[in-house]
């Protein structure tokens, strides 16, 4: 059998049923077994649509996607998809095709050193000199991917490599890896001091990140927190691993997250970190982060524990295993449920006096939070949504409102641009009976909106909603504040008409000037056959609050202009 056929039979092995990607000289020998391949292949029009379209398929559907690129360009351009999926821990398999083993190392046409280049960017990558390590390296791609902490594994195959014929045999033992052995198990021992904690904390929260999602511990997380009156907070990547309509919920924390999840964090003794990392945008300044607070850190990543901000009760372990002991320790307990009666009377005070607030639009002016609310009306709040990077993104999440897991596919880490449109396609493929929507902005949009083509080819039916302020709007809300308002190079003024641009795909193209016809128009958008995108066109000029200004502590929040308070 052909090493690329192998290829194929090994992906199937592996449970693959989707792929995305483009072709090319050094990658033509895996293409033709492609014809033949159990599983449907997503013709991208970029590489880096296809790795974005990988992302969105595994953080959707909770499986390791998988993406293809020939060698040189094609491969270099999957590199800020790699990036992307090494920061937010997303479960993928990158196949790059190689110049012929005997080219390596000449410059020859069209090679580049990926393995090279993506080094920092990869939890693991393989080079294979020898096409009987073919399926064998497809396998442990897998495990490495979806195992311990998820992140991104290429694998470069040489183009004679992929011709070369090798037996085949499918594998039916597990894969074991000499030094690669993720604890997940978490010690008793540990779990027991934090649940004394818990039980003695009088101020306590639980920070919850992207892991409770990857890790599919939303339910865990759920029991954990109904063991007592325990206050709920959540990154951005965690959105919808509790649900937001919980009272028990204070909306999103971090730069531009609630006043209460921020106030909450800074004043609380007990923070129980669960899948999260300390990341700039949560912690602001770090030496004044949370400085009464013991600190509980649960995650499946040793080097995170203690990175940022020092853990007082480390606990490595999945956090899926881990946070049932805690629950079934901390309810052994004798606790004190009148304990925590004060601090809710504060939260609530907090949840009263500074909620999220924007002056609403006149004279049919959409704003953009609007905008958002009016999705999550013609939606039901009930649909798989997408973003990419900058005031759209965190409208969303200040509006939408997620009460489910893998309902919310954006970029965090890497915060890439022309993220949302590619991965809103993947999520469509791994979920083809839900309504996927991707928020974008224009200067988002604009980066892929290639992708157009592709999802009117793949029949691909996503609806995108474009917040059309004629910016790149955070960077305009940085310059603003703390520039003098000195904007440079951030207006992208009327062009394209996207109506008529969606239109050119083959898509449909609708636009939206007045407030008073936003939610049908959406609504329209939803019911309508194939992809549609909808230019919403949203106040030029607002700006997100609340939001913590950089190298500032959470305490020193700005809220939103005109908020009054009782």
């Amino acid at each position: 059998m052909r090493a690329a056929d192998a290829l194929m039979e090994s992906l199937k092995a592996e449970g693959v049923k989707n792929a995305f990607g483009i072709p090319g000289g050094a990658n033509l020998p895996m293409y033709d077994a492609v014809v033949d391949a159990d599983f449907r292949h997503v013709q991208t029009r970029h590489e880096q649509g296809a790795g974005h379209a990988a992302e969105g398929y595994a953080k959707a559907g909770g499986k390791v996607g998988v993406a293809f690129a020939t060698s040189g360009p094609g491969a270099t351009n999957l590199i800020t998809a790699i990036a992307d999926a090494m920061l937010d821990s997303v479960p993928t398999v990158f196949i790059t095709g190689q110049v012929k083993t005997e080219l390596i190392g000449t410059d020859g046409f069209q090679e580049a050193d990926i393995l090279g280049a993506t080094l920092p960017f990869v939890k693991h990558s393989f080079q294979v000199t020898d096409a009987r390590q073919i399926p064998e390296y497809v396998h442990e791609a897998f495990h490495v991917a979806s195992t311990g902490r998820p992140g991104p594994v290429l694998l470069d195959v040489p183009s004679d490599l992929f011709r070369t014929d090798i037996e085949y045999e499918a594998r039916t033992e597990p894969v074991e890896l000499p030094g690669y052995k993720p604890s997940t198990e978490g010690n008793i021992k540990q779990i027991r001091i934090a649940a004394k904690a818990l039980a003695n904390a009088r101020r306590p929260i639980f920070y919850t990140g992207g892991g409770v999602i990857n890790g599919n511990a939303s339910e865990e997380l759920r029991e954990l927190a109904a063991s007592d009156e325990f206050p709920v907070t959540s990154t951005l990547m965690g959105l919808g691993a509790f649900p937001a309509s919980s009272d028990r919920f204070l909306g999103m924390l971090g730069m531009h997250g609630t006043y209460t999840a921020n106030t909450a964090m800074d004043k609380a003794d007990l923070i129980v970190a669960i899948g999260a990392r300390f990341d700039d945008r949560i912690t602001g300044k770090l030496d004044q982060f949370a400085p009464n607070a013991k600190i509980i850190h649960i995650d499946i990543d040793p080097a995170e524990i203690s990175k940022n901000v020092g853990a007082h009760i480390p606990i490595v372990g999945d956090v899926k295993q881990v946070l049932p002991k805690l629950t079934r320790e901390y309810r052994a307990l004798q606790t004190d449920s009148g304990r925590l009666e004060s601090w809710w009377t504060q939260i609530r005070a907090w949840k009263q006096d500074h909620p999220l607030y924007y002056e609403p639009g006149t004279g049919g002016e959409i704003k953009p939070q609007f905008m958002i609310e009016s999705l999550w009306k013609a939606t039901q709040g009930d649909a798989i949504v997408s973003s990419d990077v900058g005031q759209h993104q965190m409208w969303a999440a200040q509006y939408y409102g997620f009460d489910k897991p893998r309902r919310w596919i954006n970029s965090g880490g890497l915060g890439t641009m022309g993220f949302g449109l590619p991965a809103a396609l993947g999520a469509k493929v791994a979920c083809p009976d839900e309504l996927v929507v991707c928020i974008s902005g224009d200067g988002s949009l604009i980066m892929n909106v290639q992708e157009l083509a592709t999802a009117v080819e793949e029949q691909i039916p996503v609806k995108v909603f474009l917040m059309n302020n004629g910016y790149m709007g955070m960077v305009r809300q940085w310059q603003q504040l703390f520039w003098d308002r000195r904007y440079s190079s951030v207006e992208m003024g009327s062009s394209p008409d996207w109506v008529k641009l969606a239109e050119a795909f083959g898509a449909t193209g609708l636009r939206v000037e007045d407030a008073a016809d936003l939610e049908e128009t959406m609504r329209t958008a939803c019911e309508t056959d194939g992809p549609v995108l909808v230019d919403v066109r949203v106040t030029q000029e607002e700006n997100v609050y609340p939001m913590i200004a950089p190298g500032t502590p959470a305490r020193q929040m700005v809220e939103a202009p005109g908020l009054v308070q009782d």
